[in-house]
């Protein structure tokens, strides 16, 4: 483990000791960092959470939230690139294919539903919705592109916690943003506001332990060519003590 993977392991441990609800199990969950690379800086999207939320109220995230049932059954127009699915079968309870697109997917539709962006292509072929937020996509004539998405971070959030998610952090280029729909976010929406910042300015926000540290995740991988080989790091619990693998 390099010296800035052991300083954010640490950074988490700090916070490890709060146990003050019994313990529930994790969630799956999925979570979309879109990243313009255009200017010299990278910069990322990240959306304020209402302050009258019970779970991180006020704080800065990125769009994210639970996988639902339908997600998997949405088409897409490419497939998930190899690694990126077969890193997200790893350590996968009843691992499938299906199931490992589904995250990705999952991460697609929550960006749309609190940003209003819809990140994929445009298309003219039918495509049949499975329900929920997709129905804006097909209305949109917009469908994902999932060999465009990056997985570059994993974390169950430790026990203890008022909610627990075992949650995959996406990334994918702002270029892939096919349309916006506006009105999405207001002062009285799950996402107060939305901000571009640059990676490092970013990270002086008011931010959940875990955004921060896959921030810097984030940055030592852009600095590493942002390959689709590259290791994923996986934040969990091990003996009671928060661990940090590769996948």
């Amino acid at each position: 483990m390099n010296d800035t993977a052991a300083r954010l392991l640490e950074r988490l441990r700090e916070s490890d000791h709060v146990r003050d609800h019994p313990t529930v199990r994790p969630r799956d969950a999925a979570t979309m960092i879109i990243i313009d690379r255009s200017g010299p800086s990278p910069q990322v999207l990240l959306g304020r959470r209402h302050h009258g939320h019970k779970f991180m109220p006020g704080k800065f995230v990125f769009p994210g939230g639970r996988v639902e049932p339908f997600d998997g059954r949405m088409p897409s127009a490419t497939p998930l690139e190899p690694r990126v699915a077969a890193r997200l079968m790893h350590a996968m309870r009843r691992p499938s294919a299906v199931r490992a697109r589904a995250f990705a997917l999952a991460a697609i539709r929550e960006t749309f539903e609190e940003s209003g962006i819809l990140l994929g292509t445009k298309s003219r072929a039918p495509v049949r919705s499975p329900g929920g937020a997709w129905d804006g996509y097909v209305a949109a004539g917009v469908v994902p592109d999932l060999a465009a998405v990056h997985f570059v971070a994993r974390a169950i959030t430790p026990p203890g916690r008022t909610k627990r998610f075992d949650t995959r952090f996406f990334a994918i280029d702002a270029e892939e943003i096919a349309a916006r729909q506006d009105g999405v976010v207001g002062p009285d929406t799950e996402l107060t506001e939305l901000v571009w910042l640059p990676i490092r300015e970013a990270s002086r926000l008011e931010l959940p332990t875990i955004t921060a540290a896959v921030l810097e995740e984030l940055t030592s991988r852009i600095a590493a060519g942002f390959a689709h080989d590259l290791p994923v790091p996986y934040y969990r619990m091990v003996n009671r003590r928060r661990a940090r693998d590769l996948l």
